[in-house]
């Protein structure tokens, strides 16, 4: 305990100091909120002392899909985050895979008034404007394991997804000893699932010439339409040998595929990123290879804490203009949350149920319940 509680203060101080310290390595896409709008609501606010907020201070996740389990343990480290510093938090989002939808909620939220949201952009340019418009009446946004770069939120929280590719492809490749086929699975328009496939393929061809990617298909994260391209991929290349895919979802419909082929067994190296109950089965009877986990709570309790200093500019005191040109003073591009390699053997760790176990709740729904300051 007293190492994870060190660990979080040297996380915070790095985010501090980046914000402070290190503004001229900034992220060139990362823009100032600024306006007459943001002034006064930074001239409303009250002192914020011993990392405290007001107890009428809201803040929202907003999430495509919301059923996806990705989002629980990113939403309890937002909500520890939440609780130790005083403010309420909640948690909101769509139970489909559509950016206008999202973009809905996204709107409803800002129009119950709150401090900040933290969103995972379903596609980027459909969050440019929406942030824009929240940047525009004082409300702070950060995104978290998908961005919006050309947006004007103040900070982007993540694992490294290039890293998150790469591994993948490493780990794949050597099992294949630098030979073999394979296929990767894509849902264009989301940032960080883009990067994870670009840099497994760019991975491969860079490293492993012998390791031809032979074809590159569109899932939206729907498991059957990935078992349906594997099948069909497997009958144009019958020494297919492994497959990616960017997300858990679509991952179980390419074990599916593989253990069809195989006649029972797994004929294919499955590889994905993030987890699921469905994958994490897989791994443990042997039909599947790995998974590449970010650290969801970290992710979700490093994203309020930026979205609180975002919100707190009285408590910063950077030696810079910007105060003066009315811009915020918290910018933070890239903060990384770290990964972890799921295999048969910790698989174990990264269940649910034990989760929920772990952290004194019944089930996700009590996980996903709302914390509000008494």
């Amino acid at each position: 305990m007293r190492k994870k509680f060190r660990k979080l203060i040297c996380l915070l101080a790095t985010c501090t100091l980046l914000a402070v310290s290190v503004v001229g390595c900034g992220d060139e896409n990362v823009k100032a909120d600024t306006g007459d709008s943001q002034n006064a609501k930074s001239a409303e606010k009250t002192q914020a002392s011993d990392l405290k907020g007001k107890s009428d201070e809201a803040y929202y996740m907003c999430v495509p899909i919301s059923g996806v389990e990705y989002w629980f343990p990113v939403f309890q480290g937002m909500k520890d985050a939440a609780k130790a510093l005083g403010v309420n938090c909640y948690y909101m989002g769509t139970p489909e895979y559509d950016a206008s939808k999202q973009v809905e909620v996204f709107d409803q939220i800002l129009a119950m008034e709150p401090t900040g949201i933290l969103v995972h952009p379903i596609t980027a340019e459909s969050f440019v404007d929406p942030i824009q418009r929240a940047a525009d009446e004082g409300v702070q946004i950060v995104t978290f394991a998908a961005d919006s770069p050309d947006s004007v939120r103040t900070a982007y929280v993540t694992s490294d997804n290039t890293k998150e590719g790469n591994t993948a492809a490493e780990n794949i490749a050597k099992e294949l000893n630098g030979k073999g086929e394979v296929m990767v699975m894509r849902n264009p328009g989301q940032t960080n699932h883009e990067t994870r496939c670009d840099s497994f393929v760019a991975y491969l061809e860079e490293n492993y010439p012998d390791i031809k990617v032979v074809a590159e298909e569109i899932s939206g994260q729907d498991a059957d339409k990935t078992y349906q391209s594997v099948m069909t991929v497997a009958q144009a290349h019958p020494d297919l040998t492994a497959v990616f895919t960017p997300e858990a979802t679509s991952a179980v419909g390419a074990a599916q595929a593989g253990i069809e082929l195989g006649g029972g067994e797994q004929k294919l190296l499955v590889s994905c990123c993030d987890t699921s109950e469905q994958v994490l089965d897989l791994l443990k009877e042997d039909q599947f290879f790995a998974a590449i986990a970010p650290d969801q709570y970290l992710q979700g309790y490093i994203a309020m804490l930026n979205l609180f200093f975002s919100a707190h500019n009285e408590i910063l005191n950077p030696m810079n203009s910007r105060a003066d040109d009315g811009e915020n003073l918290w910018q933070v591009p890239y903060c990384d949350n770290g990964l972890s390699i799921v295999t048969k053997e910790n698989a174990d760790s990264f269940y649910m149920s034990n989760y929920c176990e772990k952290v004194g709740v019944a089930d996700t729904d009590e996980m996903l319940s709302a914390y509000e300051v008494k």
